[in-house]
């Protein structure tokens, strides 16, 4: 049987994308606090049998440029404005029919009894659709939202995520498929032999059990991870069904994809089992020319401060105290070279500053832009899936919704013509979308550190 190709679109509950551009644009509908904003965009998607809509969270406003809130505010920029995801998905399940609906949520500032409650919720009234983007947080700023002063190390960050799926996987064990019976002639509610306490009691969570919430369509949701770092490819090679990755190169890409399948290969899974979603912004025109326009029309619209912030957010450096016009090779950051390496690549320039930088961030903070024809955007498309670096595309939006119109009205029908995509859902759970096998609850054993 031939691989079929998967697409994703991409959301974050508010009014950017990756684009920091996206709210400007004048085609752009910048009422995210809309449900019919969400719903018109889920149901284009649906229209073009996606997969699933995936949505970031970022819990904080940004403030590590600067240590001022009023920046990004003013500008607009990443995570200044955001609403909870999990709610927009709980809104989306009744519009829709088949998309999968793929939500972030921390494992480092929520509890493990509560995710697990809403990702079966969401798995019911979805009917089998939910995805989980498991996160470990990324900054101070969203520590002390939660009343933390100090955000946690990296690495026991991922050492808290491993036991929060751990229990997570025991509360969405903790009622058998067939407890919920329901019987009105004999009174019967639920058979209590088949419900169970899971009675954790761990290095960082207690829980009792069992879930108040009856065995899911899925069992549980699909798990999506975006490790980059070693330990997170580590992790996402343990427990995810699905990765999201950000990489501008195609190189790049096919590096990651022969480095994770390997680690989860390594650890006994078969790597077909798990999914990896490069993502990009595609800019598609009736002719090569329209299609350069439209991206250079976007690309101008972004502001330069925007990116800066969000560089300094991801890279824990505030760039305020730098001359804007100062050239990048001036700046010396541990840890951000390789992102002004992969700038200039991008910009097909040898010498770049700090405002060249800060406005190719806020275009997509560093996501490819695939841009052409429908025809040409289906040959990257096909070069990348049948080159090894990836098993679907996730896309995300220079303006929302006209970006997902322009790819389910031009693009998927020339994918669908060379065989490569689906014309129709043939399941009914974001599982059966992926190709994924049913869900375990065992989950996979942890690799052991070699000695020092």
């Amino acid at each position: 049987m031939s691989r079929e190709l998967h697409l994703a679109g991409f959301l974050i509950a508010s009014h950017v994308t990756h684009s920091h551009a996206a709210w400007r644009h004048p085609a752009s509908e910048t009422d995210y606090l809309s449900p019919d904003y969400y719903t018109r965009v889920a149901r284009t998607l649906e229209r073009g049998t996606f997969d699933f809509l995936f949505f970031a969270d970022l819990l904080a406003t940004p403030v590590r440029y600067g240590d001022d809130i009023a920046v990004p505010l003013r500008s607009g920029t990443q995570a200044s404005a955001t609403i909870d995801p999990s709610l927009v998905a709980a809104t989306l399940a009744s519009v829709t029919e088949r998309i999968g609906l793929a939500i972030t949520k921390s494992t480092t500032y929520f509890h493990p009894y509560e995710v697990a409650r809403i990702f079966a919720t969401l798995d019911h009234l979805s009917r089998g659709r939910a995805g989980w983007n498991v996160v470990t947080s990324l900054n101070q700023a969203e520590a002390q939202n939660f009343g933390q002063l100090d955000h946690l190390p990296h690495d026991q960050r991922y050492d808290r995520a491993h036991e929060f799926l751990e229990l997570a996987y025991d509360l969405w064990g903790s009622w058998d498929r067939d407890a919920l019976v329901q019987d009105k002639g004999t009174g019967v509610f639920a058979d209590p032999s088949k419900v169970r306490t899971v009675d954790h009691d761990g290095r960082f969570y207690r829980s009792r059990g069992p879930l108040t919430v009856p065995h899911s369509p899925q069992s549980r949701p699909v798990i999506f991870q975006a490790g980059s770092s070693s330990t997170g490819r580590d992790f996402a090679a343990r427990w995810a069904d699905a990765i999201f990755e950000i990489d501008p190169t195609p190189e790049g890409r096919r590096a990651y994809y022969d480095d994770v399948k390997s680690r989860a290969s390594n650890l006994g899974r078969n790597p077909d089992h798990l999914k990896i979603f490069p993502s990009f912004v595609p800019f598609v025109g009736e002719t090569e020319s329209i299609a350069r326009e439209k991206q250079a029309f976007h690309n101008e619209l972004a502001d330069p401060i925007s990116g800066l912030i969000t560089l300094s957010v991801h890279t824990d450096h505030d760039f305020s105290q730098y001359d804007l016009d100062a050239p990048v090779t001036d700046v010396t950051v541990p840890g951000s070279q390789g992102l002004f390496d992969l700038a200039r690549r991008l910009s097909d320039r040898d010498s770049l500053t700090l405002r060249d930088v800060g406005k190719l961030y806020a275009q997509g903070v560093l996501l490819p832009q695939f841009v052409g024809t429908a025809s040409d955007i289906a040959d990257l498309i096909e070069e990348g899936f049948h080159g090894g670096e990836a098993d679907g595309y996730i896309l995300s939006a220079a303006q929302a919704p006209g970006t997902f119109d322009n790819f389910v009205d031009q693009v998927v029908p020339e994918l669908r013509r060379r065989g490569l995509f689906r014309t129709e859902y043939t399941g009914t759970t974001l599982r059966e979308h992926l190709g994924l096998p049913a869900a375990s609850l065992t989950p996979t054993p942890r690799a052991v550190a070699a000695p020092a």
